[in-house]
């Protein structure tokens, strides 16, 4: 019999554990700043080109290595942090496995310098492919700068895997976010194409999560202390009132590092239930300390995932941590039936004694006595002819007097009169051919029977086309703002609306300043209120979030579609006739009438002959 299994040569071995490890330039940068972590850096730089795809270079000043570490550290399961099996119940570091720097260097040319406090030179390493190019002495400071260069040069297919620069630089800035939360201690920045990204000193942990997500961040915050012999939890949660539609501020880390754990994020959204919008999902930055004997940390190559010895009792302390936070500080309402009214009174009144009030009368004061007549005050002051007070009343018993023609005679100011959304809206009711039923659906005749319209769908669709046009073709009318209107994002969402900017501008909006936390915008489509920007923006990030778009006419789409949805009116609104048949003659006046942006069915017909069947 011939034998035909065999052992996989090194270098293919590596190529597929860097397959698990190494996905995107992101998983690169992760593991590399576990690893300046672990090597006890106080501060790390990451520079990246071409969102990593030329080049990924980290540089920190941690302890360094020996020439036979650098040498070394290449090796699969090559590890300083365990020993035997039974340490990886005990792990208190970042990179356990040994795989990270084996599986980039077989997919990558990485150089890497280092050197140790004490030592004269420094090691430089090149390595390309899991093979060694050179190894020599080298003039470098103390600690570590890893450079990887044409990431995936060897597996063309897997660089072709890869989305747009856009899109890789989302998830490395995600990845950087993520490590830097866990550490504020440690200085961490970050620079792409030449620009700083980031740029985060040592700090707390609240400091650090406003420099991340923006000054504006610190008055959402509500912190969360609990102390048990299971877990100790401690970090901040978001107030209800600045719930977002997407879930990009969540943050889970167990003994500092970051997790992905549905069944914890359920906790939270428990803790908030009656509090939160529909469809809206809290912000969170918890960090949980429990003993690493009762978590498994090894069961996902990317260390995302982890196995806890009982979930159930974390649950249980998680959701009445934050339970509890959240009325401590007057967020949710508190029923306690055993407090102390006294509780109620200030501090500086518990020492204050009883004082009976004292009422003081002016025995003097007369209002019907004239200034004139010595004693006290007169409550009326004479007129400039010197009359009495009598005076101001002449003329009132007159016969010629009529009170209605006088108040008739007087101007009142008129509230503004605002455009709305389909041009003139007299209400012309004779003779109208629609109908609205439910502040929901339009109804209207055909010769064949009844057309019910969904008004939402049918006026996201005209709109959704309008803004296709005005984006790719021509430029829609904007509003000027009397001031200025000045909305504050995190760094990544400012990144995003940088990338939409020329879409958003041929759709009405004027941006005058973009800043590192905020956007100033002073003009406005004419469809949408001041008061909604905010609220069509945000949808607008989370729409761009989830789509992850990768090409710019995807972006237009999703951009279109978004603001059509945001823009367009909602189910409960009150329409007009005017605006009715406005909808029903914009709709059919579309490319495509009956499905939504979104593939919905606008529109159903119920013949004659179904009414028929209906009274049988």
């Amino acid at each position: 019999m011939i034998d035909v299994i065999h052992l996989l040569p090194d270098h293919v071995a590596n190529q597929i554990a860097a397959g698990e490890v190494v996905q995107r330039p992101a998983s690169v940068i992760k593991e590399l700043l576990e690893n300046s972590i672990d090597a006890g850096a106080s501060s790390v730089k990451v520079l990246i080109k071409e969102a990593g795809k030329t080049l990924v270079q980290v540089t920190d000043d941690g302890k360094g290595m020996s020439l036979t570490d650098a040498r070394l550290c290449f090796e699969r399961h090559a590890t300083s942090k365990i020993n035997s099996a039974e340490d990886l119940f005990s792990l208190k570091t970042k990179g356990f496995r040994g795989e990270a720097l084996a599986s980039i260097a077989a997919i990558a040319h990485v150089e890497l310098k280092t050197k140790q406090d004490g030592d004269e030179v420094g090691t430089c390493i090149k390595i390309e492919g899991s093979e060694v190019i050179s190894q020599e002495a080298c003039v470098t400071p103390v600690g570590s700068t890893i450079c990887v260069k044409n990431l995936f040069y060897n597996i063309p297919a897997r660089r072709n895997f890869l989305k747009s620069d856009t899109v890789e630089i989302r998830h490395i800035i995600d990845e950087f976010q993520r490590v830097s939360l866990a550490h504020p201690s440690i200085q961490f920045s970050l620079f792409h194409n030449g620009s700083e990204l980031f740029q985060l000193p040592k700090s707390i942990y609240r400091q650090r999560i406003v420099n991340i997500f923006g000054g504006k961040t610190n008055e959402k915050l509500v912190p969360v202390e609990e102390d048990t012999e299971i877990v100790k939890v401690h970090g901040f949660v978001g107030k209800p009132q600045f719930a977002k539609k997407s879930r990009g501020e969540q943050f889970f880390f167990v003994n500092d590092r970051f997790i992905k754990s549905p069944y914890l994020n359920h906790a939270v959204t428990a803790a908030f239930e009656g509090l939160l919008k529909e469809k809206a999902y809290p912000s969170y930055f918890l960090f949980l300390e429990v003993d690493p004997k009762s978590i498994d940390i090894n069961i996902h190559p990317t260390k995302t995932e982890i196995k806890f010895d009982d979930e159930h009792s974390l649950y249980t302390i998680l959701r009445s941590a934050i339970k509890h936070s959240l009325g401590q500080f007057n967020v949710a309402p508190v029923l306690d039936f055993d407090r102390d009214a006294t509780l109620d009174t200030p501090y500086e009144f518990s020492q204050r004694g009883i004082t009976a009030p004292k009422v003081e009368v002016d025995h003097n004061f007369n209002p019907f006595q004239s200034e004139k007549q010595g004693g006290g005050y007169s409550g009326f002051r004479r007129d400039k002819q010197g009359g009495s007070w009598e005076s101001l009343y002449t003329g009132l018993d007159q016969k010629d007097f009529n009170a209605s023609s006088a108040i008739n005679q007087i101007e009142f100011e008129s509230d503004a009169v605002t455009g709305n959304l389909f041009g003139n809206s007299e209400d012309k009711e004779a003779g109208s051919t629609t109908f609205q039923l439910n502040k929901k659906y339009i109804v209207t005749t055909l010769k064949s029977g009844i057309l019910v319209i969904d008004q939402h769908r049918a006026h996201s669709r005209i709109l959704y086309e309008e803004l296709l046009k005005n984006i790719t073709v021509t430029s829609a009318v904007s509003q000027q703002l009397l001031f200025p209107l000045l909305l504050q994002f995190s760094t990544n969402e400012i990144e995003m609306l940088k990338e939409v900017k020329e879409s958003l501008e041929q759709t009405g909006f004027i941006f005058s300043e973009f800043k590192k936390d905020s956007v100033e915008i002073t003009g406005i489509p004419t469809l949408i209120s001041e008061s909604e920007v905010a609220i069509l923006l945000e949808q607008l990030l989370s729409d761009l979030e989830n789509e992850v778009p990768g090409s710019s006419f995807s972006q237009v789409d999703v951009l279109s579609k978004s603001l059509a949805k945001g823009m367009a009116v909602k189910s409960g609104m009150h329409l007009n006739s005017a605006e009715q048949q406005n909808i029903v003659n914009s709709l059919f006046a579309c490319k495509e009438s009956s499905l939504s942006p979104y593939n919905r069915p606008i529109f159903i017909t119920l013949t004659v002959d179904e009414l028929d069947k209906k009274f049988m």
